[in-house]
């Protein structure tokens, strides 16, 4: 997609702002997940180190996001003939929507293993859920990628089409042939299953709304400022979130694993009564 050419103050400063945020969160996430992972069984401890992975990879991108941004455009001067408060892209640089597939080529793959592994299902069944999610996922973000960079509404329509196949496959499997398969789950952690699935198709249902903006006349400065902002929530939600509830699961399963354990965790830590001679 052809970069915008001109941003008012209040448009560059939500984009420059929303990409702080996210990467703010990111950061924040992975040191958060990386310090607790101590706090679950080590056969769940990969889902989380994983998340973790997850939130790091999407925070060195956010960071080349922000700074391709950022340099992308520079302030006009008030008093500029007939400008006030403006951005204006700065030829010959541009903005790199790229590394966002990038990101996403990496992420959403370790998303989905990170969701099979914290249930810690039979080897078969974790091989098989496997193989079928990560190469339809890599699939999905390739298939989307030509018509995200095209302008032209029937090639974006097409790729965007062929991108739907295999994100309709990953649903499938998601909501069909992982309920089957985790049956066995505790009850607790069936209810975060369910809280993960669809929160991934909620965020996940942003990115297509964003890529077809285009294809609904919707174009321009403020088409481009929303989908800065979806994207950008979107994946705060989709990674971070979403790591912390694979954590949360990891707990759960953990205490119903070993009782040991979970009182180990959960135990009150005395309080110390002060001296009464002090």
């Amino acid at each position: 997609m052809a970069n915008v050419e001109m941003l008012t103050n209040g448009q560059f400063q939500a984009v420059y702002n929303v990409l702080s945020l996210a990467l703010a969160a990111m950061f924040a996430t992975t040191i958060f997940l990386l310090v607790v992972q101590a706090r679950v069984l080590p056969r769940y401890r990969v889902a989380v180190v994983v998340s973790a992975m997850v939130c790091l990879i999407a925070a060195y991108h956010y960071f080349r996001i922000f700074n391709s941004f950022s340099d992308a455009y520079v302030a006009i001067e008030a008093g500029a003939p007939g400008v006030q408060d403006s951005y204006q892209l700065v030829k010959g640089v541009g903005f790199n929507e790229g590394y966002r597939y990038v990101d996403w080529l990496l992420t959403v793959p370790l998303l989905l293993f990170e969701t099979i592994a914290v249930l810690a299902l039979p080897r078969a069944v974790r091989s098989s859920l496997l193989w079928k999610l990560i190469p339809a996922s890599a699939l999905m973000i390739i298939l989307g990628f030509p018509g995200e960079i095209t302008n032209e509404i029937a090639p974006k329509a097409v790729w965007g089409a062929l991108s739907t196949i295999p994100f309709i496959y990953i649903l499938y499997v998601l909501f069909v042939e992982l309920s089957r398969a985790a049956k066995s789950q505790p009850n607790q952690v069936g209810k975060e299953l369910a809280g993960l699935r669809w929160l991934l198709l909620a965020t996940w249902g942003v990115y297509p709304i964003s890529y077809m903006f285009p294809m609904f006349g919707l174009d321009g400065a403020d088409s481009f400022v929303y989908r800065q902002i979806g994207y950008s929530v979107a994946d705060v939600l989709a990674k971070c979130l979403f790591g912390l509830l694979i954590y949360k699961i990891a707990r759960i399963k953990s205490f119903d694993d070993d009782p040991a354990f979970e009182a180990q965790e959960t135990k009150d830590i005395p309080v110390k009564k002060a001296d009464a001679s002090a």
